[in-house]
């Protein structure tokens, strides 16, 4: 019996997990392999999941899909959104929403999985499916590999793996080289010294520490980096101080730093920190700031031979016009790590899920930013199909492809 794929989707939108807690997740998708006669590792990386289809000799080719969810509290309106909630890493109560689309990978993985046990007679050499936990943290890969999914599986001879993102439905969105950004997550604790609102000449005021560090942060994009090369400096949070006529001791920073390369990451880290730490000092801080690194994600970047071999097997199967080069995404990834560690290539490669029409219509009046809604956005609300069809058959050629 096969899958029912939309019934699957809906089960897994309706009930996202945050990343490390996607136990319910994690059982379904056993459940679904189980139904399919494959063996299951579970708890890989806390939560994740892998099994292998082996069919003779031939590659060795390892699919991936992430499945963690992300706090946002869902707005799309439709009769599957998520009402769910969960506990972040600091215990706070939040809403849980699939905004990224994994819940989409999943399904298009156990769709492709079924597709390959069914063509078996088709192709030779072993598939190898991760579903890995915890991608929106950057940390299930490595997870995984700390858990030893590299030694308890055949190794790849190749990496493939796929996101779903705001492009027209039955649209495949893949480029050569740099697909996504390096990244770095960090923390800022500016330290200054408390006492009461009435009397700030007798504190070191990290608010205003804080302010100033986040107005002269963003000038290094602006006015430091050359505008032909790719940066991004965001600050996503400030916390600071519980009461209005109370000065805290310290404020904190959440920083969010994106690049192309190595070289750019070095040079962007300096100058974040040089910025930190003269503002520290502009403020008469009597203690220097902490920086910390909460994650580090290398660049995703897919192999030239092997990106180019399979456009050419995607334009054979859907025809031409449908594979597109997306460009550059500063948005990052974990997926690399599992090609890094391997020693092997990578194509990690996008797909639709916007109503085709939707989107030629904002297009058309230069309005895609404002009615498109991306990942992340509460909005986020891919169309079902052709988008689950898709996301399989891009998965099945892709394999395919590099397959005996």
């Amino acid at each position: 019996m096969s899958i029912d794929l939309e019934a699957l989707y809906i089960d897994l939108h309706r009930h996202p997990e945050l990343s490390f807690q996607e136990t319910r997740t994690a059982g379904v998708i056993a459940r679904e392999l189980g139904a399919l006669g494959l063996e299951v590792v579970e708890g890989l990386g806390k939560t994740g999941v892998a099994t292998a289809i082996r069919n003779g000799d031939g590659p060795v080719v390892w699919l991936r899909a992430d499945m963690d969810a992300l706090p946002v509290e869902e707005q799309t309106g439709l009769a599957h959104a998520s009402t769910a909630r969960g506990i972040d890493p600091a215990g706070t109560d939040v809403p849980v929403m699939h905004a990224c689309g994994h819940d989409m990978h999943v399904t298009a993985m156990l769709g492709a999985l079924e597709r390959l046990l069914a063509t078996k007679d088709e192709w030779s050499g072993t598939v190898v499916a991760v579903f890995q936990p915890a991608e929106e943290y950057g940390a299930g890969a490595q997870a995984m590999i700390a858990d030893g999914v590299l030694d308890r599986f055949p190794k790849p001879d190749i990496v493939l793996g796929q996101h779903l993102t705001p492009l027209p439905a039955g649209t495949i969105g893949v480029r050569p080289g740099t697909q996504m950004a390096a990244s770095d997550g960090l923390t800022v604790r500016l330290l200054g010294r408390g006492g009461h609102g009435s009397r700030p000449h007798a504190t070191i005021d990290p608010v205003v520490m804080a302010a100033a560090t986040v107005m002269r942060l963003q000038t290094i994009v602006s006015r430091e980096i050359d505008p032909r090369e790719m940066a991004v400096v965001t600050v996503g949070a400030i916390h600071a101080g519980l009461k209005n006529n109370i000065i805290p001791a310290e404020a904190t920073l959440e920083l969010s730093l994106r690049y192309p390369d190595d070289d750019a990451r070095a040079d962007v880290m300096a100058r974040v920190e040089r910025v930190v730490r003269a503002e520290a000092q502009a403020s008469g801080a009597t203690e220097e700031p902490v920086i910390s690194t909460l994650h580090s994600l290398p660049p995703t970047i897919n192999d030239g031979d092997a990106t180019a071999r399979l456009v050419a097997a995607w334009e054979r199967a859907f025809g031409e016009g449908i594979v597109v080069d997306p460009g550059m995404f500063t948005g990052s990834e974990d997926v690399s790590w599992f090609a890094r560690e391997a020693g092997v290539p990578l194509v990690y490669w996008f797909w639709g899920g916007v109503d085709p029409e939707r989107f030629a219509d904002a297009y058309a009046r230069g309005a895609i930013n404002e009615e498109i809604p991306t990942n992340h956005s509460p909005f986020f609300a891919p169309v079902l199909h052709p988008t689950i069809e898709r996301g399989v058959d891009a998965l099945v050629v892709a394999a395919r492809e590099f397959l005996a």
